[in-house]
């Protein structure tokens, strides 16, 4: 199938072109609990999570943006839901991250502003690639590292401490216009996520050359980002209004990068 491309289409359709063991990242956020007018469309999750099985690759992962919305003062729970169901398909549950939102929306009544939704690593197997991001250490050296036994027990190991440690799975972003992305046009859909959110994510997991897959494009920022790090993509998008607002934004990008 071509690559470096919108479907204008249900990605069940996309994905049923696909051989099995396809894709070596899925990056998505779903239109989950009506939190966002997604122009009239839904989804049929179970059977999108069966597919991004077959398509992913062995040691490869999917992405999984997600949040809860409140109904009648209680909320959803459909993020865990979704995790247990893509657990009943066969992939692991590899990481539980965070995307934590530096300037969120207000929020009233009483509970605390909503900050952060989940971002789910599921895997298919354990993964082939990991490129972590990394920080500076505050000391190095060696270190006395002490670790509870099953028993209860102290025990102390010498461990060699370097300059860079990985960064933890909260991951902080500003959000917002002009802040997300400089693109203006992206901000005509309703909820894209930042662009350094799915730079970070693809850079972790793949490697260049790579294929690079969301099923829900929207604005089209994976792709973006996917061909900005030189990875090789392909994108599922139901609305017509938001192919034609991705591929204004990814002009400068298409046909810059194919796989040789």
């Amino acid at each position: 199938m071509e690559i470096n491309k919108i479907y204008n289409e249900n990605c069940l359709k996309t994905m049923a072109k696909m051989p099995e063991n396809f894709v070596d990242l899925t990056l998505t956020s779903p239109p989950y609990d009506d939190l966002r007018d997604y122009n009239g469309f839904s989804f049929e999750f179970k059977q999108i999570v069966k597919e991004l099985y077959r398509i992913t690759k062995k040691g490869a992962l999917v992405i999984w943006v997600v949040g809860d919305a409140t109904k009648n003062g209680s909320e959803t729970g459909t993020s865990f839901k979704q995790a247990l169901y893509f657990m009943e398909c066969g992939f692991n549950l590899h990481d539980t991250m965070i995307y934590y939102k530096n300037n969120p929306m207000p929020t009233s009544g009483k509970r605390y502003h909503q900050h952060f939704e989940y971002m789910f690593a599921f895997s298919k197997g354990q993964p082939k690639t990991f490129n972590p991001i990394k920080e500076s250490c505050k000391y190095n050296g060696l270190a006395n590292m002490k670790n509870r036994g099953q028993s209860g027990e102290l025990n102390y190991k010498k461990v060699e401490r370097t300059n860079e440690k990985k960064v933890g799975n909260v991951f902080f972003y500003s959000i917002g216009g002009g802040i997300s992305t400089k693109d203006t046009i992206a901000y005509q859909h309703p909820a894209i996520f930042p662009e350094q959110l799915a730079y970070d994510q693809i850079q972790t997991w793949t490697n260049e050359d790579d294929l690079v897959y969301d099923c829900f494009m929207g604005s089209g920022t994976t792709a973006k980002m996917a061909a900005i790090l030189k990875r090789n993509w392909i994108g599922s998008e139901i609305s017509e209004e938001y192919v034609e607002i991705s591929n204004k934004r990814l002009e400068q990008y298409l046909g810059v990068f194919q796989a040789v």
